[in-house]
């Protein structure tokens, strides 16, 4: 299969890396680091190996690249709005597009926008950072599951899962919803704490104080997709999530890169969102509305600084 990146950051530039080392046909939309690919590559400094792509098809704008069996988006989601734009010349009937995103609710809207998608979300579980031009830092973990939303094409889906395993990619069909509120479990105390604490992952878990704060609002997303009806996240998934955090390197999540960079914070996907669709089933998230309303006042503190 042919496929197309949007977003060739942390997470697409690992995961196209691994599917063009592989021999796959891959084409990677670049923004600032488009110069560089193009000149020399892209570098994967990987726990399980590092390795290097040469001549990289790299595209400096959508409108060039061609249709694709697969577009993996790993844009960040305060830039979907572009999508629209972005994923329409790489788009024919049966083009399967993947979500490889954080948040609730990305392939509802994206649907919105654009009709008639085959849609799957990707939830990806690594640890990894853009060190430097063209260079991905890949720390930990690696692993991806796939949530198909709206395909109507299952082989398609398992056809791309195939693919990810023959190129080394720990990868597995789930159920959407429950793939999603999984991820959110993780995301929605790791990303704000680091952030409103100004901290790394590891850090939060050896205080008793903010380990113990981590697992409430991990409960609160428990109790939230449970309201929703959402199957298989519960306690016991909680627990090893702490504990998958604890023995993983030490790690500062994308809020936290995009707080200390000084770009937009996903907080609408990741907090709002979430809280939103909770609320609609009459269940509260109090403990991460009140992060969620931290975020908002940090993310106004930045963009008044930067003026």
């Amino acid at each position: 299969m042919k496929y197309g990146i949007i977003g060739t950051g942390a997470i697409g530039g690992y995961y196209g890396a691994k599917l063009a080392r592989a021999g796959k046909e891959v084409h990677f939309l670049l923004h600032s680091d488009y110069d560089y690919v193009a000149a020399n590559g892209l570098q994967i400094d990987s726990c399980d190996g590092s390795f290097h792509i040469d001549n990289v098809l790299a595209y400096r704008s959508a409108a060039d690249m061609p249709r694709c069996d697969v577009v993996l988006v790993c844009l960040k989601s305060v830039n979907n709005h572009l999508l629209p734009l972005l994923l329409s010349p790489l788009l024919y009937d049966k083009t399967l597009v993947v979500l490889i995103q954080n948040g609730i609710g990305l392939e509802a809207d994206l649907l919105e926008k654009m009709p008639g998608l085959n849609v799957a979300a990707g939830l990806a579980f690594i640890c990894s950072a853009k060190s430097a031009p063209g260079t991905i830092s890949h720390q930990c973990y690696g692993n991806i599951n796939i949530g198909n939303y709206s395909c109507a094409d299952n082989a398609l889906v398992e056809r791309f899962i195939a693919e990810l395993k023959s190129a080394e990619v720990g990868a597995a069909l789930v159920e959407y919803n429950e793939a999603r509120w999984k991820k959110a479990v993780w995301n929605m105390p790791f990303n704000g704490m680091t952030v409103a604490l100004n901290t790394r992952t590891d850090c939060l878990l050896e205080c008793p104080e903010t380990m113990r704060l981590v697992k409430e609002q991990m409960m609160e997303v428990v109790g939230a997709a449970q309201a929703l009806g959402v199957k298989g996240v519960d306690e016991s998934f909680a627990d090893k999530m702490i504990h998958n955090t604890q023995v993983m390197t030490p790690y500062s999540p994308s809020m936290k890169l995009d707080f200390d960079n000084r770009r937009p914070m996903e907080i609408y996907y990741l907090y709002t969102r979430p809280i939103e669709e909770a609320r609609k089933v009459g269940f509260a998230m109090p403990r991460l509305q009140m992060l969620e309303a931290e975020l908002k006042f940090i993310a106004e503190r930045n963009n008044s600084t930067n003026i």
